[in-house]
Order: structure tokens, then C-alpha cells, then sequence
């Protein structure tokens, strides 16, 4: 593959998956199915909408919220470390970087500045299933690196990892924040399980993991005082408000959040101040809810260095790297097959 080169880009195509159904049609059966349960959920995923997102990068900004900042403080101190650890020994060689859920790259341009910076020949890969998120990403970069080589991919993470398997030469794969904590174990196994299984013994994989500490400061992280992560959780309502025709009386719901240290995760709820009907109107459905009952809306796992290595083994990868602050707060830990 040609070296970078060092003219402006041209404006990036973006390769499409098949059109995706309407997305209103998953969050009604994720509804229905969630809040049918006898200990009622829903999908954190849903959080995201335009004012969710808005409201996510002020929690990013909050003193109590430390994730963000230290990764971007790890990955700054160890930014040539871990920038050879990802490329081929080889310095001429040609490898793809494929990330996946890029949000908007502030981390992720710390290496692509590194490998541009020493020579590296290679294509970044972002991979989400918003087209709109890819092409703002594109449009940044364009701007601030134009000499990178960029083929954003709208995909969900299984069928790009299955269209980049057939490419030859290396994959370093990222998967940074500490979004591995979002999954529920059996999830978790089975997520990575289906990233390494593509993966041959040339290729890296990068994942962000949030270390266990004091848990007075973890629960702050997910229950700041200035109440923006009430606010983020009881947007989830507003949506369904919106979308669905929902009459969630905001005024009878509290933000509720726990952290447990025997198993490492902190867990959020919107509870029910009281005994009350919930009206979906555009689902002609009605849901009962107890007074003080909850909805389950989100778990954050927090794990060890030990921890990590288990989950990787019985996942088919051993640990190669391990790089964390100088608090131990967060950890990017570089994987293999093993």
C-alpha cells in the first residue's frame, strides 16, 4: 500500500452497510420487551439522542467525571509506547487501524498525530453505525490531519471486523473509553469473543478499561452534584416522551445510582416516586408502575488487572500491554491472540 501522502485530502466516500431499518422500530420493541419485565429495563444505548449526546460531553467536563480526562492523560504519556506496540515491526509495512465507536476522535487523534508523526504508513478506519458521526469525524480530520488516509465504514463492529478480515497485512483494532464496562458479562464474552475471532496472531487489539479504587469516587462519577446526570438519565424519559407518545411526569421520577465493589459495578435507575400509569400513546399501551419502583437504565463494570487478563483468556487473547496512569485509575490494554 502507498505511503501517506502529504497533499490535502479529498473529501472522504463513506462505505455504506445495507440501509438500515427505521431505528424508532427497535427502540418500540426494546420498550415493550424492557418495561414487560418483572424488574424493568432499558437499554443505555437509548440515552443518545441529540440533547443525550449534549448532554454526555458536559458530564465529560464535570470534576467528579474522571474516565475521560485520565484516558486522555494515559494515552498522552504513553502515546509512542503504545503507537509501536500497534504498527508492524517493520516500519515500511502497511497496516489498517479500524476503530470502533469513534464518537468525535479527540483521543484517538493523540495517535494518529503519534504515527503520522514517526512515519507510520497506515489507514484509520472509524467504524459506526451513524453515517452523520462518521462524516463529521471525516470533515475534523480533513481539516487537522490531511494527510491521513481515512475509509470511514457505516457497520455495526461484527460485520466490520468481517469486511477488514479479508484485507491483508495487520488490523490494530481500538476500542477506547471504557465502553467494555457497559456490556453484562455474558455480553461482555461473548463481545469479545466475536472481536477476536477474526483477528490472526499479526493483529493488536486496544481496549479501554476502568480500574477498580475508591468507590466513594466512582459513585461520584455517576451522581455528580450539579445533577447533569440526573438530567442525562431523565432525558431517556423526555425521548420516549417524544417518540413514543409517552406521559412520564418528570416530576415523579428520582435519578438513582449504586455502586457494588464485590462485583465491580456501578448501576443507575430512574425510580418511581409513586404508584402511577404511564401512557404510550403511539403504541396504544399502557404501563403500571409501584411507587418506588425502578427501571434499571445502566450498568459501568469496573475491573483489575487480573480480572482483565481472565477475561481475555477465556476469550482466545493474552494480555501484551498494559498501560495505565500514574493513579491506576484506567488502563488501555493491548491484546493478542494468545
Amino acid at each position: 500500500m502507498p505511503a501517506p501522502s502529504t497533499s490535502p485530502a479529498p473529501a472522504l466516500p463513506v462505505t455504506a452497510a445495507p440501509e438500515l431499518p427505521d431505528p424508532n422500530t427497535f427502540l418500540r420493541q426494546h420498550v415493550r420487551e424492557g418495561l414487560s419485565r418483572p424488574f424493568k429495563t432499558l437499554s443505555s444505548m437509548y440515552f443518545y439522542d441529540d440533547e443525550g449526546s449534549r448532554l454526555f460531553q458536559q458530564i465529560m467536563a464535570l470534576p467528579e467525571y474522571y474516565p475521560t480526562r485520565t484516558e486522555f492523560g494515559l494515552l498522552t504519556h504513553h502515546r509512542a509506547a503504545i503507537s509501536r506496540a500497534l504498527r508492524p515491526q517493520d516500519p515500511a509495512e502497511s497496516f489498517f487501524l479500524l476503530e470502533l465507536g469513534a464518537g468525535d476522535g479527540l483521543k484517538t487523534k493523540i495517535l494518529l498525530r503519534e504515527l503520522l508523526e514517526t512515519g507510520a504508513s497506515f489507514t484509520y478506519v472509524p467504524v459506526d453505525i451513524s453515517a452523520a458521526a462518521l462524516e463529521g469525524l471525516a470533515t475534523s480530520l480533513r481539516a487537522e490531519l490531511p494527510e491521513l488516509r481515512v475509509e470511514p465504514v457505516v457497520a455495526d463492529y461484527a460485520d466490520a471486523l468481517r469486511l477488514m478480515a479479508g484485507r491483508p497485512g495487520r488490523k490494530a483494532v481500538l476500542f477506547l473509553g471504557s465502553n467494555i464496562g457497559n456490556f453484562l458479562p455474558p455480553d461482555r464474552h461473548r463481545f469479545l469473543l466475536n472481536l477476536a475471532q477474526p483477528l490472526t496472531s499479526d493483529d493488536r487489539l486496544l481496549i479501554g478499561f476502568d480500574l477498580q479504587k475508591d468507590p466513594r469516587r466512582i459513585r461520584a462519577a455517576y451522581d455528580d452534584s450539579q445533577g447533569v446526570t440526573a438530567a442525562f438519565n431523565f432525558n431517556l424519559l423526555r425521548r420516549l416522551n417524544r417518540e413514543l407518545g409517552a406521559d412520564f411526569d418528570l416530576g415523579h421520577w428520582q435519578h438513582y445510582t449504586d455502586y457494588d465493589p464485590l462485583d465491580g459495578a456501578v448501576r443507575s435507575f430512574l425510580v418511581s416516586t409513586r404508584a402511577q400509569t404511564v401512557r404510550f400513546a403511539k403504541l396504544e399501551w399502557t404501563v403500571e408502575f409501584r411507587a418506588w419502583e425502578m427501571i434499571h437504565t445502566e450498568n459501568s463494570y469496573k475491573f483489575t488487572e487480573a480480572i482483565i487478563g481472565e477475561l481475555a483468556e477465556e476469550a482466545g487473547l493474552r494480555v501484551a500491554d498494559f498501560f495505565t496512569d500514574e493513579q491506576d485509575f484506567f488502563a488501555d490494554v493491548l491484546l493478542r491472540r494468545a
